[in-house]
C-alpha cells in the first residue's frame, strides 16, 4: 500500500470518528440544557475541512507519482499534533464537540492544554492544515489552506467569545 493512501485513510477515519464523538457529545450537552451559538458559520468549517482532506487525497494520491515518498520530519510533527489533539479531546471530555455548545453556568475548562493556551484545538488544526500537506511536499497547498483556516477561525473565535461572554 502507498504511504499517502495509508496516512490519508487514517486521517479520514480519525476525522469521521471525531464527528461521531462530537455528535454524541452535542446531543448529551443539549439534553442537559446547553444551546448552540454561531451555528451560521458551521457549514463553512465543515466545507473547509472536507475540501482540505479531499484535495489532499487528489493531490497526494491521484496526481502524484506512486514512488513519491513522504517527509519523515513532517510526518513526525503531524504525529505530535495528533497527540496534542487527543490531549485536547481528553481534557474537554464530554464537552468536546465541533460546534460551539454553551452549557449555562458551567465553568470554562482549565485543565490540560487549556491551562497554557486559549483555543488549543484551533492551534492544532492550524498546524495540521499546514503540516500534513508538507508531508507530501505540497507546501503551496498547506499555506493556502492555513490562510483560509485563519479566516474561518477569526469568524469562529469571535462567535465563541461572544457566546461565552453572554453566558
Amino acid at each position: 500500500m502507498d504511504w499517502a493512501v495509508l496516512i490519508l485513510a487514517l486521517v479520514t477515519a480519525q476525522r469521521l470518528g471525531e464527528l461521531v464523538l462530537a455528535r454524541r457529545n452535542t446531543r448529551r450537552l443539549l439534553a442537559r440544557g446547553a444551546h448552540e451559538a454561531g451555528a451560521a458559520h458551521y457549514p463553512l468549517i465543515v466545507a473547509l475541512h472536507a475540501a482540505w482532506l479531499l484535495g489532499l487525497w487528489y493531490l497526494a494520491v491521484y496526481r502524484s507519482p506512486a514512488e513519491q515518498g513522504i517527509n519523515l520530519l513532517w510526518i513526525t510533527v503531524f504525529v505530535v499534533l495528533q497527540l496534542a489533539r487527543v490531549w485536547v479531546i481528553v481534557s474537554l471530555g464530554e464537552r468536546w464537540t465541533t460546534r460551539i455548545i454553551i452549557l449555562p453556568d458551567a465553568p470554562l475548562v482549565q485543565r490540560g492544554p487549556y491551562r497554557f493556551l486559549s483555543h488549543p484545538n484551533y492551534w492544532v488544526v492550524a498546524g495540521e492544515f499546514l503540516v500534513l500537506p508538507l508531508v507530501f511536499g505540497l507546501a503551496w497547498y498547506g499555506l493556502a489552506f492555513t490562510l483560509l483556516n485563519a479566516v474561518a477561525m477569526w469568524i469562529r473565535i469571535r462567535a465563541e467569545s461572544a457566546a461565552l461572554g453572554s453566558q
